[in-house]
């Protein structure tokens, strides 16, 4: 594609790769077949190819984001399945990073608007404040209707109850059973642990069962990723820059063979330390190491032998959901099937695996209706293979399925944990009773 920026727009580093990635477009149109936005509404400007020009047209001049702009970059899911499909190698995930830090310093919201995002990133990553949202948006679900239709989304997706802070929440060091093979440390999350204390319960239990030391490093909290996704650069870094400097002094003290993280939304945005702070010499250097060590918890898994710790017991059949992050964003495809699969589970593939649920961080939360038309289409595909339970492998995923099917739905980690000894996950309890009384 060819560009006209400003020659004094180039003197800034993000400005200047948004030219460089701007240019390896082609307008193939190959990301259109692929974009979940372009295939439910059949907007150009609702496609990758779209937006792209949409950004051209506002970053080389320099002008303040427009309505129609700041419209289309906030339907998109940055889901990055364009970035699979590209035959250019457009790095459209940096691209609208920092298109959307432009809108935040150049375009003035709504008022309702501008307060929502607000109270949602000062709420969301803070698991105190969060628990105490949801046990409200809990108790106030019956008025539901009398409250502003924006906040119609989260009484959806609140949970029916709200589970204790966990054991897991707290720093400590969890020693591995048996002959330490390994030494990491857990990135807990802040929306995980209100939503679902079970997975990092899960996770510290598998790891260590399969001598696995882990740590949860004082100092550590949100990864940041809520406030980069709106372009709230300053605010996410700083979140980001509290993990780097927690997880620098376990790496410089007693050492880390990895930072496992269960979220891949997370996973994807620690992975992208090292290019989020790459012109910061504060920070550069142990952004890059903490980066470099970043692994979802199905790749440390895969170097374990987990196959030595399996359990006899019934296993059932298995629909596994790749998360965008895990797939585009980390480009982990197969794996945490292979590990199941390993563990004695059936699992079957979704159809249109590559489609977006609709979650997306806060998607589900701003762009209700479009994300409830995803989460539809998602529900049928795992509807016609029929499986016995959900497995996913990102928390945001799992709520936004679960709000709309009675089957199951558990983070891969569970069923792992549960296949090696660990508890029956929550929604499973049925299944195990049965198949005990048909054998």
């Amino acid at each position: 594609m060819q560009t006209n920026f400003l020659p004094e727009l180039l003197a800034d580093p993000d400005t200047a790769l948004a030219e460089k990635i701007l240019r390896k477009c082609v307008h193939c149109g190959f990301c259109t077949a692929t974009c979940p936005t372009f295939l439910e509404l059949g907007d150009e400007l609702d496609s990758p190819r779209g937006r792209i020009w949409l950004i051209k047209e506002m970053l080389e001049t320099g002008r303040p984001a427009d309505t129609e702009t700041v419209t289309h970059l906030d339907r998109c899911l940055t889901c990055l399945s364009c970035m699979t499909t590209c035959p250019s190698g457009v790095d459209y995930m940096h691209l609208v990073d920092h298109a959307r830090a432009h809108v935040a310093k150049t375009h003035t919201r709504a008022p309702l608007d501008r307060a929502y995002r607000r109270l949602l990133a000062a709420v969301i990553p803070n698991p105190t404040l969060f628990r105490l949202a949801l046990i409200g948006a809990t108790l106030a679900r019956p008025f539901a209707r009398l409250m502003p239709k924006a906040f119609s989304a989260l009484f959806a997706l609140a949970p029916k109850s709200v589970p204790r802070p966990s054991w897991v929440d707290a720093p400590q060091t969890i020693a591995a059973t048996g002959e330490k093979r390994l030494r990491v440390a857990l990135l807990n999350g802040c929306a995980q642990t209100v939503l679902d204390t079970a997975i990092n319960e899960a996770t510290v239990r598998l790891l260590a069962r399969l001598g696995v030391e882990v740590v949860v490093a004082e100092g550590m909290g949100c990864c940041g990723a809520l406030e980069h996704h709106m372009g709230e650069t300053d605010a996410a870094h700083a979140r980001a820059a509290k993990n780097i400097a927690a997880w620098t002094r376990e790496i410089d003290g007693a050492g880390l063979d990895a930072i496992v993280v269960n979220t891949s939304g997370c996973g994807t945005t620690v992975k992208d330390y090292g290019h989020m702070f790459r012109n910061d010499p504060a920070h550069a250097a142990d952004a890059a190491r903490v980066s470099g060590l970043a692994r979802d918890v199905s790749e440390v898994l895969a170097t374990l032998e987990i196959e030595a710790a399996l359990v006899p017991g019934p296993r059932p059949r298995v629909a596994y959901h790749s998360a965008c992050s895990m797939q585009h964003g980390q480009k982990i495809t197969t794996l945490p099937m292979e590990l199941l699969a390993k563990a004695g589970f059936e699992t079957v593939s979704i159809p249109e695996s590559h489609v977006c649920c609709g979650s997306a961080g806060t998607y589900n939360i701003l762009q209700p209706e479009l994300a409830g038309r995803l989460r539809d289409r998602k529900l049928a595909a795992i509807a016609s293979v029929s499986p016995d339970v959900i497995a996913a492998g990102n928390i945001g995923c799992m709520t936004q399925i679960g709000s709309g099917t009675t089957t199951p739905i558990v983070h891969t980690v569970e069923l792992l944990d549960w296949a090696t000894g660990g508890p029956v996950p929550e929604g499973l309890e049925a299944f195990t009773e049965t198949k005990k009384v048909l054998a």
